[in-house]
């Protein structure tokens, strides 16, 4: 029998190295990679599941509204940074100029997936951005999880373009303190800064964080060092260069536009007690009924103490985690929990309709009172902070009892706190997550009056359709609707 010859040595070793290669494990990057393209991908199910397939299907004001019309009427060029309600709406103008390009009929459908992917995207980078704070990536995912999760997003402001500039709020923190590993991590956060600046106001409220991006490393910190391994702590210092660019032209961009801009919108004037209570019953409650209107009823009932007792729990939670908190931990922290009583106040002060009178309402209004989109993003920013509590006291009492073996009852006391706050963030995600009553929950869809109107279309081509939309209507020409035909 034939004897096959033996490959060389030089061979053998080479087939060797390729099998080392084929079954070596993902390094740190790249695992970190496929985490947050998962997060990103369950992120954009989970928002388009709670939506509801009704609510999928209609279009909400200003995406069927201005933003349509102007699209139409002046193109992509001429909206994109066209100004409108006192500020510059960047990325709501990219989705809808993205539902124009694809069949009109889908319109509604195609701004709803659309806005779901960008808050996929706020919260796969809020998973990558915080791992300066949290290296751990299970508390990352919750904190990810808020923007999706909080109970008050479906009622008005998840899945439509034209509230998509809150959750620039919750990403903001993160992309200006971010201290970049590499050049291309730089560019891409400069790019999400210009284009979150680009789309809300009040991100010009966080441009103080920008300092943390551009200071130092501890020695030993991941991205200390360069890709040579030696340390070159300018270069990685200037690696915050193009964010602070970025955040620093949006910001000026907005707060010009705001200056020249003359806003429709009433200003209000609150008391300080409506500030209070109105944050109270909107932002706090809504963390953990999104109906609100049950929490009103209670404080009716029971008195104030039923979102006082909370609040100050809140409050106490915040107090231990900025004790036992690393200094760049509790910078973010007073920004997120700051940040959100700026948002809120904000809103009051800049539109009459969000002052509710919170102070001074009876019984009965208080029992009716519903959620409001403005307690949205301080919500946003509030349920942030109390994750970022939690997972803060949970490393630091299991790093302290790693440290000392024995580590005593504190440490053991934070951890146990911090994990049962993860315990009632995850039970009241889960209470509040299944589709519910909406401002688009009872339509009117878009699709089958679209469908419905194309005999109309082919006789009169000419013809303007008048497209319902929760709560105004579209103007749809029917040359858009023949375009596809």
């Amino acid at each position: 029998m034939e004897r096959r010859a033996d490959p060389p040595p030089s061979s053998r070793s080479g087939h060797r190295g390729a099998a080392r290669r084929a079954h070596r494990p993902l390094g740190p990057a790249s695992a970190e990679a496929i985490v947050a393209l998962v997060v990103l991908v369950g992120a954009v199910a989970t928002a388009w599941w709670r939506l509801g397939a009704v609510a999928r299907g209609t279009a909400w004001a200003e995406d069927g509204g201005l933003f349509l019309r102007e699209r139409i009427a002046h193109g992509v060029d001429g909206t994109l940074l066209r100004p409108y309600g006192g500020y510059l709406h960047l990325v709501p103008r990219l989705v809808v100029d993205l539902a124009v390009h694809r069949p009109i009929e889908q319109y509604a459908l195609t701004v709803s997936a659309a806005s779901c992917v960008v808050v996929g995207v706020v919260a796969a980078a809020v998973f990558v951005l915080s791992r300066d704070v949290l290296p751990g990536r299970t508390m990352r995912l919750l904190l990810a999880a808020v923007p999706v999760v909080l109970p008050l997003a479906p009622v008005e402001i998840a899945g439509n373009a034209a509230n998509l500039h809150w959750y620039a709020l919750v990403l903001v923190p993160w992309l200006f303190a971010y201290r970049a590993r590499s050049w291309w991590s730089a560019a891409v956060v400069a790019v999400l800064a210009l284009a979150a600046t680009l789309t809300e106001l009040q991100a010009v409220v966080f441009l103080p964080l920008l300092a943390l991006a551009w200071w130092p490393a501890p020695r030993g910190a991941p991205g200390r060092a360069d890709g040579t391994g030696r340390s070159d702590g300018a270069a990685v210092r200037l690696r915050a260069l193009p964010v602070t660019l970025a955040a620093i032209g949006g910001g000026a961009a907005q707060v010009v536009t705001a200056l020249t801009t003359e806003r429709a919108s009433e200003r209000g004037y609150p008391a300080p007690s409506d500030v209070v209570a109105g944050y109270l019953l909107q932002p706090v409650a809504g963390l953990w009924d999104r109906r609100v209107a049950p929490v009103g009823a209670a404080v009716a009932e029971h008195g104030p103490w039923v979102l006082v007792g909370p609040a100050l729990a809140v409050l106490a939670l915040l107090v231990v985690a900025l004790v036992v908190a690393p200094w760049r931990a509790r910078v973010l922290l007073v920004a997120l929990a700051g940040g959100s009583v700026v948002v809120w106040t904000a809103a009051l002060l800049a539109n009459a309709p969000a002052d509710g009178r919170w102070s001074t309402l009876d019984a009965v209004g208080l029992a009716a009172v519903g959620p409001s989109r403005y307690a949205a993003a301080a919500g946003m920013l509030l349920l942030s902070a109390v994750v970022l509590s939690a997972a803060l006291l949970v490393d630091s009492g299991a790093g302290r009892v790693r440290r000392t073996r024995t580590g005593g009852a504190a440490p053991v006391l934070r951890s146990a706190l911090g994990w049962c706050v993860v315990a009632l963030v995850v039970a009241t995600s889960v209470t509040n997550a299944a589709p519910g009553a909406s401002t688009r929950s009872d339509g009117p869809e878009w699709a089958p009056q679209v469908r419905d109107a194309e005999p109309s279309c082919r006789a009169d081509p000419l013809r303007v359709l008048e497209v319902r939309t929760a709560p105004w209507s579209a103007q749809v020409p029917c040359a858009l609707v023949l375009r596809d035909r």
